[in-house]
């Protein structure tokens, strides 16, 4: 990060009167950080207003105590809003990866991400795209250092929060980047709100869940497959998806479960050397929108109609043929 990064990415807003920031959909932890990192910096360099607006739902309890705890400050995305917007800032997506409401054809003025490089983001005027590090977050808090804005508390917790999720504390795919700034946002966080956020209440239907995708799960060697069924908010499968990773002598995981009329797909893998991306695309394929990078990635189908319990068996047998798990080899319940 260079002064000159800095100063393209505000010569992309120069002259704009507002700035309309948009996260992924269902935005997660670094997605909500690295929207109000950016609305920081532009209001503290350049005194530029900026909204911070968002499609789907934040659904996670985490999430929701994360959005509290910051004051609120992002709102509903409606259809008009894109429209009217002169310059958009894309944060944790890209121009064309399916999980964002920008139209087809909508040029951002910024895109700042760390999935990987897509070539709609070409047509940003200024891009900061690193597949190599773990969290936007970590992208954000260095355009705020290079800036000379040390972050506020409520804004370190959460930039802090976000890299500690996205890399589950350091060690999913991050980088030195990653490292660097989880140390320099640390003695900055507040203690009591990051707690706060972290052991945020739960709903009984969390449970059921968690239950449900227990009781489906099956083992093909050291793949693990599992459908959660109806789902309480579209990341749940992500969440489960977490924590079914840490199973003894697994190396991927694959939960799916619906959410209104849609298929959510989560991959994760234990390997560094993993291309969790290239496996949900090829699970998808041209079913639906299908991403991701390194260790991670998820994408999500429209049922319209369709039994999403069949469907989820035949996108799990197209994984086990891709990751070149053995026909003859049956799955294990898990419990």
């Amino acid at each position: 990060m260079t002064q000159a990064s800095l100063g393209q990415l505000l010569e992309a807003v120069a002259g704009a009167t507002t700035v309309l920031i948009v996260p992924h959909n269902d935005p997660d932890p670094d997605a909500i950080a690295s929207a109000v990192g950016l609305r920081y910096l532009l209001a503290q360099v350049t005194n530029l207003p900026s909204q911070i607006q968002y499609a789907g739902i934040i659904g996670r309890a985490e999430n929701k105590a994360l959005v509290r705890y910051l004051g609120r400050p992002l709102r509903q995305l409606a259809p008009a809003d894109l429209r009217q917007a002169t310059h958009i800032a894309l944060v944790d997506t890209q121009p064309g990866a399916g999980n964002n409401p920008l139209p087809a054809g909508h040029r951002p003025a910024i895109v700042v991400d760390h999935h990987d490089w897509r070539e709609e983001t070409a047509s940003a005027a200024f891009n900061d795209v690193r597949p190599d590090v773990g969290a936007t977050s970590t992208i954000m808090a260095e355009y705020l250092r290079v800036a000379g804005q040390e972050p506020p508390p409520p804004l370190a917790t959460a930039l802090f929060y976000g890299i500690k999720t996205d890399t589950m504390g350091l060690w999913r795919g991050a980088g030195m980047a990653d490292m660097v700034a989880y140390q320099y946002l640390q003695p900055l966080v507040e203690i009591d709100g990051l707690s706060e956020i972290a052991g945020a209440r739960l709903p009984t239907a969390y449970f059921q869940s968690f239950v449900q995708a227990f009781q489906s799960a099956q083992v093909y060697d050291s793949v693990v497959l599992s459908y959660v069924g109806p789902m309480a908010y579209p990341d749940l499968a992500a969440e489960i998806a977490d924590l079914l990773s840490r199973l003894e002598g697994v190396q991927w995981v694959l939960c799916m479960g619906t959410y209104n009329d849609s298929l959510n797909l989560s991959v994760r893998s234990r390997s560094r050397r993993a291309r969790a991306g290239q496996l949900v695309r090829a699970v998808v394929g041209d079913l639906g929108i299908a991403g991701g990078h390194g260790t991670m990635a998820g994408g999500h189908i429209q049922l319209h109609g369709a039994d999403p319990q069949a469907l989820a068996q035949r996108l799990g047998s197209r994984a086990l043929e891709y990751l070149k798990v053995s026909p003859d080899v049956n799955g294990k319940r898990l419990v």
